[in-house]
């Protein structure tokens, strides 16, 4: 069955307004890196809907997509239009599952309206259960990134320390809270006094560090006085500096991403830490695991059970920043890749 919901007539005057990535940034992207432009709505095919975005999601992989070379998945090609997730509404449907209104978690990128493939829209929304921006964040892809580095890499066991790095945002805070819940002891490291007073008196962290303090280290030490059992990484540089030598031995440490690096355009400066990253290693017999969130699809389900219950029993809290406009999203990924956000980030396209 064809389901429409926009006369043809007007159809046609609608435009898809979408930003492209103009340029591969070198180090911190700027605004000519990415290129405004409308174009003619697309029409989906047979099997496909067309997509009204709602909700853009911006998360820091999407600078590492901006790169040329190899990755986990191919780079976003220069005059491509941006890839993210979003909240969407179904226009028009060439797809039996889906009519127009359904609203649906979907990869329709960095532009107004998109054409997907009904099939791989696994997912519909209900408006009236979890606000929709949560398919976004806790309740989505960061929210499944801590659960599964959490529970398949991290594994807490209760009374043990798990400390967590760029812990406001939506994966570590999600990582600190679900940590709480199985009984860890949690230490949070975020940057600037709100982010840090937000872990402690919002969030329920154990303690809560600023990593933009003179003696950080020494704090961090100090905050862990029976050392280290998971360390969830989100961040590098001197964060992990400082973690290292506090890892127990059997420690675990999912790496999820080194945000500290993503502007990088050389090698970061001197001396080489690997060798001693690596006898620690084997000295401390540690696990350290990088992954990425499609590892572990087979959790999907439980994920959706379990938070989407924690989330509605208020067991599990989380805070949003909103950029109002598409024409904004550039500054607000820039943003978000300095640490001006304060949550989980998100354009409101419509």
């Amino acid at each position: 069955m064809v389901h429409l919901s926009l006369p043809d007539t007007i159809a046609m005057t609608i435009e898809n307004t979408r930003i492209l990535l103009a340029a591969r940034p070198k180090g911190e992207p700027v605004a000519e890196d990415f290129r405004i432009e409308r174009a003619p709505l697309p029409a989906p095919g047979k099997g496909q809907v067309l997509l009204r975005n709602r909700w853009l999601s911006l998360d820091p992989y999407m600078r590492g997509r901006m790169n040329a070379g190899r990755s986990y998945v191919a780079p976003i090609e220069v005059g491509a239009v941006m890839e993210g997730g979003t909240v969407s509404e179904v226009v028009e449907s060439l797809h039996p599952a889906l009519v127009p209104g359904d609203l649906v978690l979907a990869e329709g990128g960095w532009q107004t309206h998109a054409v997907a493939d009904g099939d791989g829209l696994r997912r519909k929304l209900d408006p009236d259960d979890l606000p929709l921006t949560t398919a976004l964040g806790v309740y989505g892809m960061p929210g499944f990134t801590a659960y599964a580095g959490l529970r398949e890499i991290g594994r807490p066991a209760a009374g043990e320390t798990v400390v967590v790095a760029a812990a406001s945002g939506p994966v570590g805070a999600s990582v600190g809270q679900i940590a709480k819940l199985h009984g860890a002891r949690v230490v949070g490291i975020a940057g600037g006094s709100r982010k840090v007073a937000h872990l402690r008196d919002d969030l329920g962290f154990d303690v809560a560090l600023d990593h933009r303090a003179d003696d950080f280290a020494a704090q961090l030490k100090a905050a862990v006085p029976d050392g280290i059992d998971v360390y969830f990484e989100n961040v590098g540089g001197h964060v992990l500096d400082a973690v290292m030598p506090l890892l127990n031995e059997f420690a675990r440490v999912p790496v999820c991403g080194l945000i500290a690096h993503y502007n990088d355009s050389a090698p970061p400066p001197g001396p080489d830490r690997l060798p001693q990253l690596m006898a620690l290693a084997l000295a401390r017999r540690l696990t350290i695991r990088g992954f990425i969130v499609f590892d572990f699809n087979k959790l999907y389900p439980e994920f959706l059970r379990e938070m989407g219950a924690w989330l509605r029993e208020g067991r599990i809290r989380y805070s949003e920043d909103i950029v109002e406009g598409l024409e904004n999203a550039p500054q607000g990924l820039i943003g978000l890749l300095r640490g001006e956000n304060f949550g989980k980030r998100l354009v409101r396209i419509a």
